[in-house]
């Protein structure tokens, strides 16, 4: 959560607000209450003996909103987005503003508040008073219930008012021990040995918590409001304290605690914390707590009791309302863990209609998941730079202490929404963009000048320089220059400056780029259609090469290749009536055969290139050439470029293992028996060396290399995609391609990549003020040195992440700055500057830290750190490492940040409490952990895709977008709410939209209604659906319209063409589906979400004793 964001009125999560009168505010985590004997337990709702029972406060209170309920009597009414103040909890703060009249006192947080009690005495061992509905059996008294509370703790910092970056906290209650856990296990259970919920027809669940239902989710199902809290009820005791007691009347009204005289009982601490349901006795007409989640694959309990209200908490669903063979399964809530969509909701509704204005330090962005707009106002755009943090420790001992890492994902060439402005080009002339005279820096908003403007000091250096004379300017009465704001370079965060001769290869301006099309021609890819299917598209594709804004036609010329065992290289001369063959059959010695003729300008040549493109299909029909070779075709268009004496990219369409004689052959090495073993690395490296010296060779030329494959079997990616990689290109893969099915995902494709912006021969370098300096890169590039990233090709979707590291101590006032500068050749040929600014505070406390991260950054880098570990370590070592570093990070938050509390409970920072579900997602992925169906070229494939992917795209990759068409609103542009990323929250009557960034997937339940498969199928029943189709067939109707129109945003906003499958339940592409669950265990052996919370408490647990 921002420290700078605008205090908004639904207070965080369980935080006490400063300024907010009428809280009573309940014990913090730390503090205790007056303890119960274990006599005094009673049967879970019999009163007390010597028990008392206070008055229920008046005024106008209002209990939360529940499905059907009756309004209050009161008739208070609350705003909507406000949650309810309750009269039957001990205060418990809800998110919101209480809607009670009479003002009350907060007390302070030191002391805790009970109603009808004096503050006790910190070092008291606390126990509290529960009630529950009565045991239905001494067998389920033995049943031990262990699981985790949740409550608020106060930092050691106080937050602002109204903002806060404490989040909840889990209390597990129980002795302290902990059962060693296993992902068969589930959840550590609190002193005793693995239990589970009895049967639905005994004890129900423990109320889940109250809160606001999400939009577009019904209030009477689990509210997910309260994404910090997680409560349970606290073990029974044994059944042998129970004996000659009998439950006695229900209780109603507030339950004070209990009389402070009793000794404590140990073994049993429950904390009594801020907004959280405790586990009350059953009310009068009130009804029975959550029955428990679903879980597939098991027979439907029996019926449950009649639907009551209850007035602490918003009824969970009944066992009739949810999908069908649905039984208890978790110890924990679900809904009561934090949740990405409420997270991600928040953001939008906080942070969604102001635009962010860049001109102060250290500006937490809103997520990517927010729609906003930027004001640059000297700071970079978060499209164009994102950091882990955005206040950053002042010394290397406080950043290791915390093990954030601090590192920058820079996408320098982002394309903007068609709202923001291109960043301006600046032409300084022959002179050049002013710099630094030590670091060389350029011109920027930090820059200082001084002596009345004749010198500037480098904010990065401190180096003083003078300035040069035609760009001398007064200074006002602030010590700014007068041409301030009609100066890009000294107002905006981001700009470009025109470059000089001297910025250029061999002090000569580079010509126009070079685009090559390189297609195989052997039997697999004639057969498959593929070759016609190219061809045709390019003939009316090389209309729309990228050219300057305001140029007539694009600079770019273009070239063709075919081949298979041997190359043919075509001369398509203007001046030519046919095209002219030449074939090149010495692959072991490549050269280009012709100059003149090759690469040439399309309006020029189109009638000949049209004549080519209908005679390769023909030419290569009766084909019967299955071999390919891979390495030379690169070498040939290198040498093409090289002769043009230009920039340029091949675009490789190629469909097999390059078995054929030739430099770069490749043998299959495919051997899934190496998973889990110590050479399980050697599946994601190349197989030879013989690529690695060919990307050198193409960096140095500026030769970027895109790579289509079309496998039908092991292709070796990890070794093909070599020179992709390190050339900056892309590749993209179209396994057992099938001209129906996948013409229109691959056409998308090549659209989209021939004609986006892209920048050749690309060099960039990032800056930092003293104190830190950037010491480690990631992404699809090539280094030849320490600073220097070179890309041959760098498009609008490519992101390089940067990793910092302290040299020396940083300080809180004049805090921390980056400049990226890129060179590049822009697609007319004209060398250019782009630079990027951006300042970050710094901090000498850890809190400061902790509330200004940024979780989607954070997993972004620790993905791609963890993808690269598995080039050198085994896979297991690289994912204990990403659980240790996480541990760690939220141990010495805990440690440093929260308040004092019981071990049992889990804190987690505000802004990082999203960081144990994603990071599970990580853990979870294809790369670190594959399934049974996943091929290792899957594995390669994904994890070159993954490095070079910006934050919104890795936040979709390992947390898919899951939403309900069936909710959709056919009548608003609006997208239908998100729902969390689990099987029990799907329903069968229902239709449900995933997208990851790479797939598109349609799952449609049995029991959908026929009018609605009709209206987006066509068909007139489920079992007619087709499995098959590849796009939503165009009807006329509103539903069908809307889905569609749903699916054509979500691929507008992805820089892939995803692939559409429809999933009917219960088919066996279900399996795959699942996979996508990402809070479900999966079969491949992942931790749920749930248990990997517990596992990760553990850890923490493990690291603070």
């Amino acid at each position: 959560m921002s420290v700078n964001q605008q205090a908004h009125t639904g207070p965080p999560y369980g935080q006490p607000q400063p300024g907010y009168p009428g809280f009573q505010q309940p014990a913090y985590g730390a503090q205790t209450l007056p303890a119960v004997p274990q006599s005094q337990y009673g049967a879970y709702n019999g009163p007390v003996p010597g028990y008392q029972q206070p008055v229920p406060p008046q005024g106008s209170l209002r209990a939360p909103p529940t499905s059907g309920a009756p309004p209050p009597a009161s008739g208070a009414s609350h705003p909507s987005g406000h949650l309810a103040y309750s009269q039957f909890e001990h205060g418990d703060v809800q998110n919101g503003i209480p809607a009670s009249a009479a003002p009350m006192q907060r007390p302070p947080a030191s002391q805790p508040f009970l109603p009808g009690s004096a503050p006790t005495p910190v070092s008291q061992i606390s126990t509290f008073q529960q009630y529950g509905p009565p045991p239905a059996s001494v067998q389920q008294l033995r049943n031990h219930m262990a699981g985790m509370t949740i409550g608020s703790t106060a930092a050691s910092a106080p937050p602002p008012a109204g903002l806060g970056y404490v989040s909840g906290s889990f209390s597990a209650t129980g002795s302290g021990l902990h059962t060693p856990y296993s992902a068969s296990q589930g959840p550590p259970a609190a002193g005793v040995g693995p239990s589970s919920y009895p049967p639905s027809t005994a004890a129900p669940r423990p109320p889940a918590m109250a809160g606001p239902a999400l939009p577009g989710q019904t209030v009477a199902g689990p509210p997910s409001s309260q994404p910090n809290h997680v409560s349970s009820p606290p073990p029974p005791p044994p059944p042998s304290t129970m004996a000659g007691l009998h439950p006695g009347p229900p209780i109603s009204g507030l339950h004070g605690p209990p009389p402070p005289t009793h000794p404590p009982q140990p073994g049993y601490q429950m904390q009594q914390n801020g907004s959280f349901g405790q586990m009350r006795g059953p009310q009068p007409n009130y009804g029975g707590a959550y029955p428990g989640p679903p879980n597939y694959g098991s027979p439907p309990g029996p019926p449950p009791p009649p639907k009551r209200l209850d007035p602490d908490s918003i009824p969970s669903p009944q066992l009739n309302e949810l999908p069908p063979q649905q039984k208890p399964r978790h110890r924990i809530d679900p809904d009561a863990i934090p949740s990405p969509i409420q997270v991600i909701e928040d953001d939008r509704n906080n942070r969604g209609s102001e635009p962010f204005v860049t001109g102060v330090r250290g500006q937490v962005p809103p997520l990517v998941t927010t729609n906003f707009l930027v004001k640059d106002q000297g700071n970079a755009s978060p499209r164009y730079i994102r950091c882990t943090s955005y206040n950053i420790p002042c010394t290397s001992d406080m950043a290791k202490q915390s093990q954030v890492p601090l590192a920058a994902v820079i996408k320098p060439l982002a394309a903007l929404p068609p709202e923001e402005a291109l960043p301006y080009l600046v032409d300084h002339g022959e002179s050049g963009p002013v710099r630094c005279n030590r670091c060389k820096a350029y011109m920027c908003p930090f820059m200082q000048f001084i002596e009345g403007g004749r010198r500037f000091q480098c904010c990065f250096c401190s180096c003083v320089t003078e300035v040069p004379p035609h760009y001398f300017q007064h200074l006002d009465h602030t010590g700014k220059r007068v041409d301030f704001y009609d100066r890009p370079e000294l107002s905006l965060g981001s700009y470009e400056f025109l470059a000089t001769v001297d910025y250029c290869k061999n002090n000569k301006f580079p010509s126009p780029p070079a685009f090559i099309f390189m297609i195989d021609v052997s039997y697999n890819a004639v057969k498959s259609g593929l070759v016609r299917l190219i061809c045709e598209e390019l003939k009316s594709l090389l209309d729309y090469l990228p050219r300057e804004g305001n140029m007539e036609e694009s600079a770019i010329r273009v070239g063709f290749v075919t081949y298979n065992k041997v190359l043919h290289f075509y001369n398509v001369k203007s001046s030519l009536a046919q095209p002219q063959m030449m074939v090149v059959s010495d692959v072991a010695d490549m050269f280009v055969p012709l100059l003149d003729g090759f690469l040439v300008n399309v309006s020029e040549s189109r009638t000949v290139i049209a004549s080519l493109l209908d005679q390769i299909p023909e030419m290569f029909a009766d084909t019967r050439e299955t071999e390919t070779v891979f390495a030379p075709v690169i070498q040939a268009g290198l040498e093409a470029l090289k002769a043009a004496e230009c920039a340029g990219k091949l675009f490789i369409f190629h469909t097999s293992l390059p078995i054929a004689e030739a430099p770069g052959k490749l043998k299959n090495r495919d051997d899934r028996k190496l998973i889990n073993t110590d050479k399980e690395k050697t599946l994601f490296q190349p197989q030879t060396s013989f690529y690695n010296n060919l990307a050198k060779d193409c960096v140095a030329q500026g030769c970027c290399v895109d790579l289509f494959l079309f496998p039908n079997q092991y292709l070796d990616v990890a070794t093909l995609g070599v020179v992709p990689y390190q050339t900056g290109g892309s590749i993209y893969k179209y396994a057992y391609f099938q001209l129906e099915t996948d013409q229109y995902r691959f056409l998308n494709d090549l659209r989209r990549d021939v004609q986006k912006e892209v920048g050749f021969d690309a060099v960039m370098r990032v800056r930092t003020s003293t104190g830190i300096r950037a010491t480690d890169f990631f992404g699809a590039f090539y280094m030849s040195n320490t600073t220097d990233v070179e890309m041959a090709g760098l498009d609008c979707d490519k992101t390089i992440t940067v990793e910092f590291k302290h040299d020396d101590k940083l300080s809180e006032d004049s805090g921390a700055l980056l400049q990226c500068a890129l060179l590049y050749t822009s697609c007319a040929g004209q060398r250019r500057l782009r630079i990027h600014n951006l300042s970050l505070n710094c901090c000498t406390q850890l809190a400061d830290l902790y509330r200004n991260c940024e979780t989607d950054t954070l997993i972004n880098y620790l993905a791609k750190y963890a993808y690269r570990g598995v080039l050198s370590s085994p896979v297991k070592t690289v994912r204990d490492s990403l659980i240790n570093q996480c541990a760690q990070i939220l141990a010495c938050y805990r440690k440093n940040c929260a308040s004092p509390s019981s071990a049992g409970q889990l804190i987690l920072p505000e802004c990082m409490k999203l960081l144990p579900v994603y990071l599970n997602c990580v853990l979870k992925s294809d790369v670190l952990q594959p399934g049974p169906e996943v091929t290792t070229d899957d594995r390669a494939y994904i994890r070159q895709l993954v490095t070079s992917m910006d934050v919104a795209e890795t936040n979709v990759f390992f947390y898919p977008r899951l939403l309900p068409l069936t909710k959709a609103d056919v009548d608003s542009d609006s997208l239908p709410a998100a729902i969390r990323n689990s099987e029990e929250r799907l329903s069968k009557g229902d239709i449900y939209l995933l997208e990851n960034g790479l797939n598109i997937f349609v799952w449609v339940g049995v029991s959908v209604q026929q009018g609605l498969i009709q209206n987006l199928f066509g068909v007139s029943s489920f079992s007619q659906i087709s499995n098959a189709l590849s796009t939503l067939p165009v009807l006329e109707n509103p539903f069908s319209k809307k889905v569609r129109s749903i699916v054509d945003m979500l691929q507008g906003q992805r820089s892939r063409y995803m692939k559409l499958i429809v999933v009917k339940q219960e088919d066996k592409l279900e399996m795959l589906f699942r996979h996508f669950l990402v809070e479900d265990k999966s079969l491949s052996g992942g931790a749920s979400y749930v248990d990997f919370l517990c596992h990760m408490h553990k850890e923490i647990r493990q690291l603070l004793s």
